[in-house]
């Protein structure tokens, strides 16, 4: 099968990482990069041999016959980079969040549905290798009925150093990591039908919250509580891992530092380590973040090329932005918001 050819569009931070990741697996080859800055994009271009550089995102899709984009720019953009593509018949990979708000983000999804243009979300934290052994040990159903779960990423991690826009978010920790967790707790326990939510801002030099607690009732009946916080000073804190409890009618399951996963039944403990792959040129900060880029980008171009559905299409992201945006209204209004 002939490799499809596809157009990295942003060439900030992260980008690097999605075309490094991209590397890992056959299928796909990156051809063009463009950038606003054009001596970013070349700067990028030099590092992974890509001669096409672009500051004009029309003449690069003049010039380029492309399968597909991944767009890796900041989410203000997304909605009008999407729909350029979308214009041209070409599939969009995005980076979450999808859309600075819900509403933007549906209308990309029905602008794709409506072309018959496939949309995907680049969602890759459900990806790490430890929530995914995570998941496969909680298929087994050992521990029987799960009636309560915390979904933990608390650290104190200095994001803003990377990445200072952050800084200047209204709305910060629900849309950055919240997209991510919040997705992943979908991934584990399913739908919630009810949330409340409480929000804080413990670093005063920034606009956004740092810190959130929801606490979720999933359609399962289980209770789920997902934290997330980057204010907090604390023992086992491990940037940028997650940490999940769940207990079962029979027995728990904890997933905790360094990918180490512990089943407790009345018989014992037993426990196993799920390691990310090692890439070299992950950076180490962000190991297992960074690892699951290759996993995401192998589930979204099997889909691109034919194969099993993806995991994150729009329409399943959606579900997603849905619980950021109640989670917002939540912490408001310091009510529970009912999910129809």
């Amino acid at each position: 099968m002939a490799s499809l050819k596809f157009a990295t569009i942003g060439t900030g931070f992260w980008s690097r990482f999605q075309l490094a990741g991209w590397k890992e697996l056959e299928g796909a080859e990156c051809v063009a990069l463009y950038n606003r800055t054009l001596s970013k994009a070349e700067a990028l271009g030099q590092e992974f041999g890509i001669e096409a550089v672009y500051d004009d995102l029309e003449k690069l899709f003049a010039e380029q016959e492309l399968d597909f984009v991944d767009i890796v720019a900041g989410e203000s953009v997304h909605e009008r980079f999407t729909l350029m593509a979308v214009e041209r018949g070409i599939p969009v990979i995005c980076q979450k969040p999808l859309a600075p708000d819900y509403e933007t983000a549906a209308s990309m999804a029905r602008a794709c549905q409506e072309a018959n243009v496939g949309l995907y979300v680049h969602e890759n934290w459900r990806w790490q290798r430890p929530l995914r052994e995570l998941k496969r040990i909680m298929d087994e159903n050992r521990i029987g009925r799960i009636w309560r779960a915390r979904v933990i990423y608390c650290c104190s991690f200095p994001v803003f150093e990377n990445q200072p826009f952050l800084k200047e978010l209204e709305r910060f920790i629900l849309m950055d990591i919240g997209t991510h967790v919040l997705d992943t707790t979908r991934f584990l326990f399913g739908e919630a039908t009810s949330l409340h939510c409480h929000t804080h801002r413990v670093n005063q030099g920034i606009k956004g919250e740092d810190a959130a607690t929801v606490m979720l009732k999933m359609a399962s009946g289980a209770t789920v509580s997902v934290e997330m916080s980057y204010a907090s000073r604390l023992l086992d804190e491990r940037f940028p891992q997650t940490y999940v409890v769940i207990e079962g009618e029979d027995a728990s399951i904890e997933l905790r530092k360094d990918g180490w996963i512990h089943v407790t039944t009345r018989e014992g403990v037993s426990s196993t380590q799920a390691t990310p792959e090692y890439y070299p040129w992950a950076d180490a900060r962000y190991d297992c973040v960074h690892a699951s880029i290759v996993d995401c980008n192998r589930n979204l171009l099997g889909a691109l090329q034919g194969g099993a559905p993806a995991e994150t299409t729009a329409e399943d992201n959606l579900k997603t932005l849905d619980l950021v945006r109640r989670c917002y209204e939540s912490a408001a209004s310091d009510s529970t918001i009912v999910i129809e």
